[in-house]
């Protein structure tokens, strides 16, 4: 997995890529201009931050979430041997912001709010997401931000628990999605039935008329 961040008015010219969950215990190790960032159980890297990235891939010309190329992940990977780390980076296309058709929602046996939903995502075997959303129901095409996916917010989805119940992603609303008006209230996004196929990435520019009057 490669998750990858600019954010340069906050950060300066800092390119930030993760590759795993964050630990309680971590261990940095800065090479010049390239820090590691790992577990201090397993030795796992978790990320790497690269400093004056654009001596490297140019001008980035992105605010949030970046999404590179193969020949950027190269370019990086070059400069983690130039820096004596492993060239570990692997480029990640797999969309993460998916349609998803919920197949069946169930009531979490320790919860009277929530819902253990199997969403088919267009793999063999369907998601298990647990979702908080009121309108949750079976039957339904929403938008699924798969394990990988970096909200607008700068929220990473991970696997997790929900009061004891595995959940691997995240069905959202168009509020958490950013699209213009939006309800500002809980709720799954709920996309017309033939909005686009399941499994298929989500069409965000599309999307950008969604909720117009």
């Amino acid at each position: 997995m490669l998750i990858t961040s600019y954010n340069p008015s906050e950060l300066g010219d800092t390119l930030i890529t993760i590759l795993r969950p964050d630990t309680a215990t971590q261990t940095i190790e800065t090479h010049a201009n390239v820090t590691r960032i790992s577990d201090a159980d397993s030795g796992e890297t978790l990320g790497y931050n690269f400093f004056d990235v654009s001596k490297t891939l140019g001008d980035l010309d992105a605010n949030g979430q970046v999404h590179l190329t193969a020949e950027q992940v190269e370019q990086l990977n070059n400069l983690l041997k130039t820096n004596d780390f492993e060239p570990e980076l692997i480029l990640d296309t797999d969309p993460k912001f998916v349609v998803g058709y919920v197949e069946s929602a169930e009531s979490h046996p320790k919860s009277d709010h929530l819902q253990i939903t199997k969403t088919n995502v267009g793999l063999d075997q369907p998601l298990q997401i647990v979702s908080g959303s009121p309108n949750m129901q079976a039957d339904i095409l929403v938008v699924v931000a798969k394990v990988g996916a970096m909200m607008p917010s700068g929220l990473i989805i991970w696997p997790g628990e929900l009061r004891g119940v595995e959940s691997d992603g995240m069905i959202v609303s168009g509020r958490e999605l950013q699209l213009p008006n939006a309800p500002q209230r809980p709720g799954a996004l709920i996309l017309p039935a033939d909005y686009q196929p399941v499994g298929a990435a989500f069409d965000f520019k599309r999307a950008q008329t969604l909720f117009t009057a």
